[in-house]
């Protein structure tokens, strides 16, 4: 698999096997939105991506914490320990954060960052 970065922007562009998309280098910041106990589940979280160049762009997502991380395991390369860290940092702080993902445009769009 190939990558190929395209400037300030923190695009990059991943071809392989016959496919080629862009992914986007992102932060992403969560708040709980509601006071809620640990055994609540799903807990509600207010997300916000940020991309991790420095540029202007931030957006703020209402999910759950079950929707998130199902995201983050499914559309992202992350190993398995910083996802189960990320959990623990959201379900004991009122703020969690997470550095320099690559989302996908597709998962961007999904979410309603990128309006087509």
């Amino acid at each position: 698999m190939e990558f190929e970065f395209h400037g300030s922007l923190g695009v990059l562009k991943q071809f392989g096997a016959g496919c080629e998309y862009a992914c986007m280098r992102v932060n992403l910041i969560t708040q709980s939105c509601a006071q809620s106990s640990p055994a609540t589940w799903p807990i509600p979280v207010s997300l916000t991506i940020r991309p991790s160049c420095g540029l202007p762009g931030d957006y703020q997502y209402s999910t759950d914490m079950s929707e998130l991380l199902h995201i983050l395991r499914k559309q992202t390369d992350l190993p398995a320990y910083m996802i189960k860290q990320f959990e623990g940092e959201m379900r004991s702080f009122s703020k969690a954060k997470l550095l320099g993902v690559e989302l996908s445009d597709r998962i961007l769009t999904e979410i309603g960052y990128f309006i087509d």
